[in-house]
């Protein structure tokens, strides 16, 4: 089978299709990707890259091909502007270039909306299904980011975003909420509307820990943002409320800001005029593989998203990537996020832009005022000598039925050295061992199974996230 995937934004640019493409090309797809040339997000050229190209690569077995684009150099309202515009017309011309002989167009729609326009020239011109993968919701994402008042333009923006998602085969949204608003606005039936939730690479749940860089922000209480900076995110709130908790009794606070975008500078004269050099610190951008090195020194993960009512249809795909790294998230956000967060358990939620409930949250992390014990962890190991580690319990060496040793008891063992040489095996009961230990092996056993099933071709190789093949079939 071959696919033709169409998205502005590609590797070396960090974004989830590099690795929704690497998934299509391990499944046995042919795969072609039409793309821009990568200047995300600061809109400056990669090393390598210009306006004259390439134009032509190679991506982990998928051939890529390059439209030119207009740059967002400044993130200003008219560059982003001409960003937007120019890349869908080089595109369309950039369609003849292609080898041809697809059996389906696939979209990753970010912004702009306009984006999935070539991919639909091309699948109604050869008569093949298009799917398109709605990650923002348009024209809602773009008032998110540039305020456009002129009711005209509006007006513009509304038709042109309704025509192109009535013109899609089949629409992917990433939640419920969302796929009402997508059925409303195109006449679609549910059965055309898929909803297929965000989801995280694998080596998010892997933690990296860096000596040097948890040296850097030792003896300090980090909570850490990873991602884009634009007015969608409403980090200049979070920097207010960071400032607020500190105010209040959180002196240890900081807030780590790790990444760029169009608010970077206002963001940091802001920060410079509330001298809040301590409390902030702008890392800058990094690839996507080395974020874990950030949530594992974290304290807590960041996540916000402004009051926007469209933003809260959506479950950011960050929120999956802060659960898979096993730390307490912070989120100011509205509507599914909200409820995410909520129904998860997995830390402490305020309503979108509400300053004084992020800055409580983030004071008041102890609601129920426990007695707590500050550990001052070193890497040099402790004298195990006269520690006795509590024995495993049978259970967690029982053969399985496949044949294979159940890894639970090394997994204890190791764990539990690793306590104690920072002098507090005794803090953390044998039970909780027990359980974690378990937990770990299942999951390494988990992941056996899925790469043994791939293997053996048994994953389905169109079904985005376990969704029906029936997304890239004719005339569904």
């Amino acid at each position: 089978m071959r696919i033709l995937v169409v998205t502005q934004h590609f590797w070396p640019e960090n974004f989830r299709i590099n690795d929704i493409v690497e998934g299509f090309v391990q499944d046995g797809l042919s795969v072609d990707v039409l793309c821009g040339l990568p200047n995300y997000p600061k809109g400056e050229w990669f090393d390598g890259y210009s306006a004259d190209g390439p134009f032509e690569e190679v991506y982990k077995g998928a051939r890529v091909f390059r439209a030119r684009e207009i740059p967002r150099k400044g993130n200003t309202g008219k560059t982003i502007f001409l960003n937007y515009v120019s890349w869908p017309l080089y595109a369309a011309g950039a369609l003849k270039r292609l080898p041809g002989g697809y059996d389906a167009v696939f979209c990753f729609n970010t912004s702009p909306v306009l984006m999935c326009w070539p991919a639909i020239r091309y699948a109604k011109k050869h008569h093949i299904p298009f799917t398109n993968y709605v990650l923002d919701l348009w024209p809602e994402n773009l008032y998110s980011v540039l305020p456009v008042k002129n009711r005209f333009m509006r007006w513009v923006a509304q038709s042109v975003s309704d025509s192109l998602y009535r013109r899609c085969d089949r629409l992917i949204a990433m939640s419920g909420p969302l796929q009402e608003r997508l059925c409303a606005r195109t006449g679609k039936s549910t059965a055309d509307v898929a909803v297929i939730p965000q989801y995280c690479e694998d080596f998010y749940a892997v933690p990296q820990h860096d000596a040097a860089l948890e040296a850097q922000f030792a003896g300090r209480f980090n909570v850490v943002f990873t991602g884009t900076f634009t007015p969608a995110q409403s980090l200049d709130m979070v920097i207010r409320a960071v400032l607020d908790a500190r105010a209040a009794g959180a002196e240890h606070l900081h807030l780590l800001l790790v990444g760029d975008g169009m608010s970077r500078e206002a963001l940091q004269k802001q920060a410079a005029d509330l001298h809040a050099g301590d409390a902030v610190t702008f890392y800058g951008s990094v690839p996507a593989t080395d974020v874990p090195r950030f949530t594992a020194l974290a304290d807590a993960l960041l996540i916000s998203l402004s009051d926007s009512p469209d933003l809260g249809l959506t479950v950011p795909g960050k929120l999956a990537s802060y659960m898979a790294a096993a730390k307490p998230v912070l989120a100011s956000m509205n509507g599914a996020g909200y409820a995410a967060v909520l129904e998860s358990g997995g830390g402490l939620v305020s309503s979108a832009c509400d300053q004084k409930a992020l800055a409580d949250n983030i004071a008041d992390g102890n609601p129920g005022k426990r007695k707590l014990t500050l550990l001052d962890f070193t890497d040099a190991a402790a004298d195990l000598e006269g520690q006795q580690m509590p024995p495993p319990k049978a259970f967690l060496a029982a053969k399985q039925k496949n044949g294979k040793d159940l890894l639970a008891v090394q997994v204890y063992e190791e764990t539990w050295r690793w306590l104690a040489e920072r002098e507090c095996a005794r803090l953390v009961p044998a039970q909780i061992l027990e359980q974690y230990a378990m937990a770990i092996s299942r999951w390494i056993q988990c992941e056996e199974c899925i790469t043994e099933a791939s293997h053996h071709g048994q994953r389905d190789p169109v079904a985005l996230c376990g969704h029906e093949p029936e997304l890239f079939q004719a005339g569904q």
